[in-house]
């Protein structure tokens, strides 16, 4: 740890010149004071000049008129260098001045610009508690966007999170959150890689493509599509299949199981909780699972006209594939299943949050369920 810098009096200094004089020992002074050598000749000497251990009175005249060059000089070298900014406007002034402390006085410098010191430290003080204020409010602000991710399962880009911001009376460019999320190390899962999907066989079923890509959202609930993905459960694929309200988005049924058969597709259509009375077309894959007397039997019971993709074109039932991308990359890509009833209660509680919670770009940055409500609150 450095030493303390020792300052010494006026009459300290006299007493140990007079113990010099009266014979005792430079050394001796030196040892007992714990002094340094330098010093006490440097005191000597002054003393025996002028009686004075002021600098400036034991300068001899050459050395005052060096000392008063070297002042002069210094004084117009500043001038110099702040001279193009005497022009400018009052806060370039106190900018070059807060820039150039450590090489001129503030004094001097604002003679030269024509400003009050006064001016100066005050407009100082108020730049300084903006710069605080700003930093409360990137501090604020940094909290804010770390809350929405995390509640929203880590899968929210700039673009959710600024509607989410909005929704608080907050306006934030998606820029600023962006480096806001980068400064946190908050990246979107989206950003991240994920699995590739399974191709698998398709059937050679002559059922045309009613639906025909006709994806808007809106209307009346009268079309469901639905997938089936696959999942790691312990060390064996198992499977999941949702049907998706194509209006806005819900899915409003769905199954785990351990088969990518028939029995996953009726459990996920038994699971629905709306009249499916009001479905009008089904639209799948050309998947074996969602053909077969089973699935017609439910399909005829309900008068529910059956629409399959074009074959080998999965763009035919793009909704459906994005509705799974989106799981895989906000759920199932992060998590390790032990048991099937563990997968079974996440993606129980995976759906209620999407359905609830999760704004969707297509829906005008609404849930599902929030749309929904706002459709029934317009036809009444």
């Amino acid at each position: 740890m450095p030493q303390k810098r020792r300052t010494f009096t006026v009459e300290f200094k006299k007493q140990v010149v007079a113990l010099h004089e009266g014979g005792k020992s430079r050394t001796d002074i030196v040892r007992e004071y714990n002094l340094t050598a330098s010093a006490l000749d440097r005191w000597i000497a002054q003393y025996k000049q002028s009686g004075s251990f002021q600098e400036k009175d034991n300068r001899n005249p050459l050395e005052t008129e060096l000392l008063a060059y070297k002042k002069r000089n210094r004084q117009l070298e500043m001038e110099v260098d702040i001279f193009k900014a005497s022009r400018a406007d009052h806060g370039t002034k106190i900018e070059v001045i807060q820039q150039n402390r450590h090489l001129y006085s503030v004094s001097a410098m604002c003679d030269v610009l024509q400003i009050a010191r006064s001016t100066f430290y005050y407009e100082t003080e108020v730049s300084a508690k903006k710069a605080q204020e700003k930093a409360k409010t990137e501090r604020e602000l940094k909290e804010k966007i770390s809350t929405i991710f995390h509640e929203n399962r880590r899968v929210y880009g700039t673009r959710k999170i600024k509607r989410e911001l909005k929704k608080m009376g907050l306006t934030v460019s998606r820029r600023r959150i962006g480096r806001q999320m980068a400064e946190l190390g908050l990246q979107s899962k989206y950003a991240q890689p994920s699995y590739k999907p399974i191709v698998t066989p398709v059937n050679e079923a002559s059922y045309r493509n009613v639906l025909n890509r006709q994806f808007g959202v809106g209307g009346e609930r009268s079309v469901l599509v639905s997938d089936l993905t696959y999942v790691k459960v312990g060390a064996q694929w198992n499977y999941i299949c949702f049907l998706v309200n194509l209006e806005n988005r819900e899915i409003v049924g769905y199954s785990v199981g351990e088969h990518k058969d028939a029995a996953l597709v009726q459990r996920a259509f038994n699971s629905v909780t709306q009249d499916l009375g009001a479905v009008k077309i089904f639209h799948t894959d050309r998947g074996s699972e969602f053909k077969n007397a089973g699935i017609d039997e439910l399909l005829e019971t309900h008068q529910i006209e059956r629409s399959l993709s074009q074959r080998g074109n999965p763009y035919d039932n793009a909704v459906a594939e994005a509705t799974f991308k989106i799981l895989k990359t906000e759920l199932i890509n992060d998590m390790q299943f032990d048991t099937l009833r563990q997968l079974a209660l996440e993606l129980f509680d995976y759906v209620n949050w999407y359905n609830n919670i999760r704004s969707h770009s297509a829906l005008d940055y609404m849930s599902p369920a929030a749309y929904r409500i706002l459709a029934l609150k317009k036809v009444v």
